[in-house]
Parts: C-alpha cells; sequence; structure tokens
C-alpha cells in the first residue's frame, strides 16, 4: 500500500500518551503522520518535534473540531486519499487502521465509522454514564434521524475519502463546529449527502483516570455532540 493515507492524532497536553501513540503508530504500515496539536503547554510539543513528527499546531487551545479542521487542511493540502482520524490520548489502537481503510480501499465506503460495539469490538475501561451515553443514547437519537442504524456514533476512529471532504456542501468552516460538534456533524452529513458509510469493530480502551481518561466535561462536552442532532434534523444549522 502506497503513502496515501494520513493519520491525524489530535492532542491537547498529552504528554506521556502521545508518545505511546506515535510508538503504535510506527508499527503501522504505509501511512503517514501529522499530529494536530492543539496549544499544548505540559511538553507535548517538544516531544513531538523531538522525533521530528510533521505537526500542526495551534497557538492557542481551540477545541477538538478546530484540530480535526486543521487535519482535514493539511490532508487536502497534500496528495493523499483517505484521512484517518483517531485520538491523541491512546484510546484508539492504531493497528486497526487497516481495518477501517480496508471498505474505502475495496470501493465499497466512503467513510468508516469504528464501532466498538460492533460484534469482534471493544470497549475498555468506560465509565457507566459514559458506556450508556455512547451506546444507546447518542446512537439511538442519531440512527433516528439519518434514518440509518448506526451503534458508535460518538467514535472519533473513522476513515473517510477524500470526495467527502471535498464536497462544497460540507460547511466544514463554521465556527459553531469547532468544539466536539464536528465530528457528528461530518458523519450526519456524509449520511444525508449520499455517500456510503459503514462501520468496523474497532478497541477504545479509555487511560486510567488517573492520567487523565478524557478533557471532556460531562455537561457542556456532552450538549457539544448532541447539539449538532438537533441543529441539523431541524434544519437550523446545515
Amino acid at each position: 500500500m502506497n503513502a496515501t493515507v494520513l493519520v491525524a492524532p489530535c492532542a491537547y497536553n498529552e504528554i506521556p500518551k502521545i508518545a505511546r501513540v506515535l510508538d503504535r503508530l510506527d508499527g503501522v504500515p504505509g501511512i503517514d503522520v501529522v499530529v494536530v496539536d492543539d496549544g499544548s503547554t505540559d511538553g507535548t510539543t517538544q516531544l513531538i518535534r523531538s522525533r521530528n513528527q510533521a505537526t500542526v499546531r495551534h497557538q492557542h487551545r481551540s477545541g477538538a473540531g478546530a484540530c480535526v479542521r486543521s487535519a482535514i487542511h493539511y490532508f487536502l493540502d497534500r496528495d493523499y486519499e483517505i484521512l484517518v482520524m483517531l485520538a491523541g490520548n491512546d484510546k484508539d489502537r492504531p493497528a486497526e487502521i487497516l481495518r477501517l481503510i480496508e471498505p474505502i480501499l475495496g470501493n465499497e465506503c466512503d467513510l468508516v465509522q469504528g464501532s466498538r460495539y460492533l460484534p469482534g469490538g471493544y470497549a475498555g475501561n468506560t465509565p457507566f454514564y459514559r458506556r450508556v451515553a455512547t451506546r444507546y443514547v447518542h446512537p439511538w437519537l442519531f440512527s433516528g434521524v439519518i434514518g440509518q442504524r448506526m451503534t458508535d456514533t460518538t467514535n472519533g476512529f473513522r476513515a473517510i475519502h477524500r470526495r467527502v471532504l471535498q464536497d462544497s456542501r460540507m460547511n466544514l468552516e463554521a465556527r459553531w463546529l469547532d468544539g466536539y460538534e464536528l465530528e457528528p456533524y461530518l458523519l450526519y452529513k456524509a449520511v444525508k449527502l449520499g455517500y456510503r458509510v459503514g462501520e468496523v469493530p474497532v478497541t477504545k480502551v479509555y487511560p486510567p483516570k488517573a492520567v487523565g481518561y478524557t478533557k471532556m466535561k460531562p455537561v457542556t462536552g456532552w450538549w457539544s455532540i448532541l447539539r449538532p442532532i438537533f441543529l441539523l434534523g431541524l434544519g437550523i444549522k446545515n
């Protein structure tokens, strides 16, 4: 496989987890990697530079959606075919990238969503409230609005073909997408615009709470993931 695949972990203050992510990515053949550094202040920036790793750095913390947008810009400015997004805090398993991109390389899908809840997937160390929200609440609401059954609609571990991201009907520059909104927005729009969207089983294991298993705030973070469903479904945003 040629390097037509760009993998883009996003990181904000992820010492030492980003080092493990990069070590795992070193074992995946045929990919290029760019780290989006969202204004880290804990040494993440210096660690990435010490490894001569391609990086897009934000001067200030801008949000998860802004990081995904920067990865998309980097991707589209270069001659890549598939963009793979994954967490910079070592929740995802880079060895499963090949499983994610296979349906795209086989011309079966345009976007492939990783699912920890399909048979063969695994959700480890997930807090109870988050398991309920990610396995039942969000997928049920999301699937009802898009008219397609999906099992893990909040999972940011996904692969996207270039044609989806080049579509002018994707309003990716909208500032309301700077937080966690951009990831469900992309999935929603891909389905609604008629692209072939599928899921494959993947692993997602939350790090121990002592080292920071997530940076998402319980109320505001979850509202930012839920609100695209309502804003898009009601036609308030497009």
